[in-house]
């Protein structure tokens, strides 16, 4: 394939022609020749009665393919590896089909759906769709370490020492912003929102959380940003107001025509949040933990991500303070990067995704049926040289839990009972 081993490559394509829109992802770019070939066998297949959907080379890559409205296609392809695992294999598929759908949610956001249904231009489009570069790197470069919204399609949060003081202030900002929609973000993850903004669909939430990520780090204090809602509102736009409230810190709303930036900024910003700032910088001081010091976690938990089924909502940690004693532990970064793994591991085989009405059937091979089981498994469990991981079912909660490998697997289910306790008598999640 050409592709170096574990990258990424994702590719864009007019349906009907086949003509490249823009390719992103690994720094070597697939040939034109290649990049026409995998058009065509697609096409090929359509044209035979077949739906090509996904396949894996000799060499352990795998392309993924899905067109959006007829008009665009996208293709995602990924680089092998010397004795590429077969469970990894399907995990790959897992990330590569949900890479493909929030690229797509990715330009209806910036663009709106009817510049990217109705082509009247092609070269038009090419320069328009830069804008959606920052938002679709952020996806396949996948820079922020413990947000994990893009692949569970649940809103990653940050809960606060003091809940109460900020969800205050955010309604009391978004109502005299003419605004029902206001939401706080602290490193990346929603610490607090108003009602109307968790009334928006999971995966809205979650891409309009990454286009803060992306404005806030271009280092602007304030912006004015059309966005469009890919499932409330494809086709009318709306303005995002962003501030930053703090380094690490800031706040947005969904309005109309009124009021202007600067009005808001120089109106509203110090008035509902000057008195905030001892409660954000104690939220700001939670770090990437994203647990309130009212949660002890036991020292054998490495990482975590517990997901609310009801809410879509989520939070995740990596404990960064490790015992002294005994063999290495997996760093923080592979830790992110095992408890993404196990999830996938978990939702495929185990427990359903919890977006899986909203799911295409033509993600074809990405099902989220149990397969093999004639009841709906409630636990799991998974050792590995690296780690031993612990998946957790309830009605409410989803909990997917990393453990020493020191631990004995008959007190995982203990521990992660215990754990999914502590969080919601705390914290009410």
């Amino acid at each position: 394939m050409m592709l170096q081993d574990g990258s990424t490559q994702l590719l864009c394509l007019t349906a009907s022609s086949g003509v490249p829109l823009f390719t992103r992802g690994a720094p070597k770019q697939l040939p034109f020749s290649v990049i026409g070939s995998l058009n065509g066998v697609h096409m090929f297949g359509g044209g035979q009665g077949v739906a090509l959907s996904c396949c894996e080379t000799e060499g352990g890559g795998r392309v993924v393919w899905r067109v959006f409205q007829d008009s665009v296609m996208l293709i995602a392809a990924t680089g092998g590896g010397r004795g590429a695992a077969a469970g990894r294999s399907s995990a790959t598929e897992v990330h590569l089909r949900r890479l493909l759908e929030n690229a797509w949610s990715c330009m209806v956001l910036v663009l709106g759906r009817d510049e990217l249904v109705s082509v009247r231009n092609v070269e038009r489009l090419k320069k328009d769709l830069r804008s959606c570069f920052g938002l679709i790197d952020q996806l396949l470069e996948e820079r922020s370490e413990g947000v994990l919204g893009n692949l569970t399609h649940c809103a990653d949060l940050l809960l606060p020492p003091d809940p109460t003081l900020l969800q205050e202030a955010v309604d009391g900002f978004a109502q005299c912003a003419d605004s029902e929609f206001g939401c706080l973000v602290i490193h990346g993850r929603i610490a607090a929102a108003t009602e109307k903004w968790w009334r928006l669909a999971p995966q809205e939430i979650v891409l309009l959380s990454a286009l803060m990520r992306s404005l806030s780090a271009s280092g602007s204090a304030s912006c004015d940003y059309p966005v469009f809602l890919p499932q409330g509102s494809p086709t009318v736009a709306h303005r995002l107001l962003r501030f930053r409230l703090l380094p690490g810190a800031d706040v947005c709303v969904l309005c109309g025509p009124t009021p202007s930036l600067h009005g808001a900024e120089s109106g509203l910003v110090v008035r509902f949040w000057r008195p905030a700032m001892d409660a954000l910088r104690d939220c700001l001081a939670t770090g990437e933990r994203c647990l309130p010091g009212s949660v002890t976690l036991r020292p054998d938990v490495l990482a975590l991500l517990l997901i609310n089924r009801e809410t879509h909502r989520s939070v995740s940690s990596v404990q960064t303070a490790r015992p002294q004693s005994g063999p290495p532990l997996p760093s923080k970064g592979r830790c992110w990067e095992l408890l993404k793994l196990f999830y996938i591991f978990g939702t495929t085989r185990y427990f359903a995704r919890e977006d899986a009405s909203s799911v295409s059937a033509e993600e074809g091979g990405a099902k989220d049926d149990v397969f093999g089981f004639s009841h709906q498994p409630l636990q799991c469990y998974l050792v590995t040289e690296e780690c031993k991981c612990y998946g957790l079912q309830t009605p409410q909660h989803q909990l997917f839990l990393l453990a020493p490998p020191s631990v004995p697997s008959h007190v995982l289910s203990t521990l992660a009972t215990q754990t999914l306790s502590d969080i919601v008598a705390a914290t009410g999640f």
